[in-house]
């Protein structure tokens, strides 16, 4: 599955993109982050408030509830605002 990070969110990992496989038992956007923050210093501070990342599968705006099973692409991003 392709992980997309996007701002500020990409600036603390390190990379705008990554190719993971995703563990089983794994199977919405909260688990996912909080796997994610798992894999080391730089995911835990990108996600040390998951509750302020927004996130979109296939480009779909998600909640953290929202199934991944069968997903292409996941983006993590901060709030927008827009003017």
């Amino acid at each position: 599955m392709k992980i997309r990070y996007f701002a500020w969110v990409r600036e603390r990992i390190g990379k705008p993109e990554e190719d993971v496989v995703v563990p089983a038992g794994i199977a919405t956007v909260a688990e996912l982050m909080t796997w994610l923050a798992g894999r080391g210093e730089e995911y835990a501070y990108a996600f040390d408030n998951p509750k302020v990342i927004r996130a979109a599968i296939d480009r779909s705006h998600v909640k953290p509830q929202a199934e991944i099973a069968g997903a292409r692409e996941i983006a993590f991003f901060p709030p927008m605002t827009g003017g």
